[in-house]
């Protein structure tokens, strides 16, 4: 499941941060309200990137997105509200990701493929919202945890 997970967020980071998305028409404005995330993203491709947000932190649309204030359509989000703050800590996040990746990772030229070589959601979050350190490096909290005990 991990390596599955791992695989696909690896996949949908790297889509998100290629240039090589198909280009909108001049009669489709796209999506509204994009900041990080290309101006011409695919709804698949965007699709996507929210899917692997959800499975990541292990929450649905309504963590970071607020509901339409208009009812007469019935129950929809408002995707380009910025009424939550999770929205923008998810920006703030995508840029985090990135800067790492850019700076300190090159996965298309590692030489070594057992190690980690992009940082994406997951790699932090592992299915929750908040970050648990012991769960980022559970072998550091091993060998902390016994060093504890001798002292």
């Amino acid at each position: 499941m991990f390596r599955y997970i791992f695989t696909l967020g690896i996949i949908i980071a790297i889509m998100g941060l290629s240039a090589s998305f198909t280009t909108i028409t001049e009669d489709d404005p796209g999506f509204k309200n994009l900041k990080i995330l290309p101006k011409n993203i695919t709804e698949e491709q965007l699709d996507s990137v929210m899917d692997s947000f959800k499975a990541s932190l292990g929450v649905k649309c309504s963590f970071c997105h607020a509901m339409d204030p208009d009812t007469s359509k019935g129950r929809h989000f408002d995707f380009a509200s910025d009424a939550k703050p999770a929205k923008e800590k998810a920006r703030e996040m995508l840029q985090m990701t990135a800067y790492l990746n850019a700076t300190y990772f090159n996965p298309h030229q590692s030489t070594r493929p057992d190690t980690l070589n992009t940082v994406i959601c997951f790699t932090c979050h592992r299915g929750t919202k908040e970050p648990v350190a012991s769960s980022l490096f559970p072998q550091l909290d091993s060998i902390m945890v016994e060093q504890h005990r001798k002292h």
